[in-house]
């Protein structure tokens, strides 16, 4: 067993050190990215793409460390020999061990992607852990848009519910509720919040900003004017928010329904790489809605961890003509239950709209895809007609009811978003800090205390290992 291992430099003696996994071999993938001056070797890019049937520019348009970084701007020069160095890196790994299987969790950042892509690509079986869209479960899978399982629908099992009963299904495992409690919810959150705070300014160093591209250009002093900024801003985006969207209202007789994504997140970077702009799909949306229906857009409650947005983004959104804005706290049941129509670029939403009978339109594929209701957009000059065909359309119980059935064989019963909290909780102040030392001890108790949930996860990944091999 061989691991690549992504991580700040405290935590680096941990596993150089640990016994409690007997791997074959460790990489620390920070070690193998320089600061190099070298031009980028393209004709070397250019065949490594073609190898493992990638697109680069894609990937490395999208990262968010090099879109969005509060510290460092990122020189062309820059991305690239980063993108080269990890190319080569893990070419290396994969015609060094020739990996049967790769686990991993979802990948957020493009280097992560990267190698899964690689993999995929060359024929290794891949088993990804990840949310599932129903409830605290994951899935694991060798794709986030596809179900691995997927049975003639015809010989699963028939539950007959109907609307209501479907409905009650869908709010008993309510992940986007769970979220809110445990991550947005004050109280142990603030106080982990200056624990980690404390602990960075006592005992954190400066060698990340010297070995990790993901921390170039950061000082405490920087690190700590950007969170006392950042709240400021959160709180004066919020105020915003409070005075000029509504809580409630009384909607439209006919509208269509665009829930915002969270921004930054793998959702749009990732898996809708050509949609990250917001704003321009709900105004491609609004233009192509008939001339009676209004767009009802919608923020996200969790958008609050990235600080809200803009009071001019917002401002830009709320003066097309025909769309309003409401406040991320309006009742998702009653816009699922009152629209005409839920479209969203890449997310949970689209299949959450269809337990209130409505259709869906997205901008990708998903594996709720492959329900009737549900259209994908495959040319948005099309978007009009596919708009007023999608408002014809029913939604049918028996189908919904047959999909879920499939998901239900695709799902862990690892809850995995309950895991992540206990991790976070236990040695990053809640997700606060990463860039922390981790007692072998402390991570022996931790996996001790673990050890049923962890022991059916790997039960089920064996699983998943005989069922690559008949498939």
């Amino acid at each position: 067993m061989y691991a690549i291992v992504d991580i700040t430099e405290r935590p680096k003696t941990f596993f150089e050190n640990q016994k409690l996994v007997d791997f074959n071999k460790i990489w620390f993938f920070h070690d193998q990215i320089k600061k190099q001056q070298e031009k980028p070797d393209f004709e070397y890019l250019a065949k490594f793409e073609k190898k493992y049937k990638l697109n680069l520019w894609k990937l490395i348009q999208n990262e968010r460390i090099f879109l969005y970084s509060n510290f460092h701007k990122f020189s062309k020069n820059e991305m690239m020999k980063i993108l080269e160095q990890e190319c080569r890196f893990f070419e290396h790994i994969l015609d060094t061990v020739k990996p049967d299987f790769f686990f991993s969790k979802m990948p957020a950042f493009h280097h992560l992607e990267l190698f899964y892509e690689m993999c995929k690509n060359s024929g290794v079986n891949v088993q990804i852990i990840d949310f599932a869209v129903l409830g605290q479960s994951c899935m694991i899978t060798q794709e986030h848009e596809k179900l691995d399982i997927v049975n003639d629908p015809k010989g699963l099992e028939r539950k007959n519910r109907n609307f209501d009963q479907l409905q009650q299904y869908l709010k008993s495992s309510d992940l986007l509720g769970y979220l809110v409690n445990n991550i947005m919810k004050p109280g142990k959150t603030n106080q982990e919040l200056i624990q980690a705070a404390k602990e960075y300014l006592l005992h954190s160093d400066s060698e990340n900003t010297k070995t990790h591209y993901t921390y170039y250009g950061r000082t405490k002093s920087k690190v700590l004017l950007h969170g006392m900024m950042y709240r400021i801003r959160t709180k004066i985006r919020e105020s915003f928010m409070n005075n000029n969207l509504k809580r409630t209202l009384a909607l439209p007789e006919k509208f269509v329904f665009f829930p915002l994504h969270t921004e930054i997140d793998r959702t749009l970077l990732i898996t809708a790489p050509f949609y990250i702009n917001q704003t321009e799909a709900i105004k491609i949306i609004a233009k192509s809605l008939p001339i009676n229906f209004k767009l009802v857009v919608k923020e996200h409650p969790i958008q609050v961890t990235r600080g809200w947005r803009s009071s001019s983004e917002y401002k830009e959104i709320m003066e097309i003509p025909n769309v309003i804005l409401v406040h991320p706290n309006f009742s998702n049941e009653e816009l699922y239950k009152n629209c005409s129509l839920l479209v969203t670029i890449a997310g949970t939403s689209g299949f959450e709209a269809t337990f209130y009978g409505k259709p869906a339109i997205t901008f990708v594929d998903l594996n709720y895809s492959i329900l009737p209701s549900v259209s994908t957009v495959k040319n948005l000059h099309e978007l009009p007609d596919l708009i007023n065909e999608s408002l014809t359309k029913k939604v049918e119980a028996s189908s919904l009811d047959h999909f879920i059935t499939l998901l239900e064989k695709n799902i862990s019963k690892f809850n995995y978003a309950d895991f992540l909290q206990k991790l976070k909780r236990e040695f990053f102040y809640g997700g606060n800090l990463v860039d922390v030392e981790i007692p072998e001890a402390k991570m022996k108790l931790f996996l001790e205390k673990n050890h049923s949930v962890l022991s059916e996860l790997a039960d089920e990944h064996i699983t998943k290992i005989k069922w690559f091999k008949n498939h």
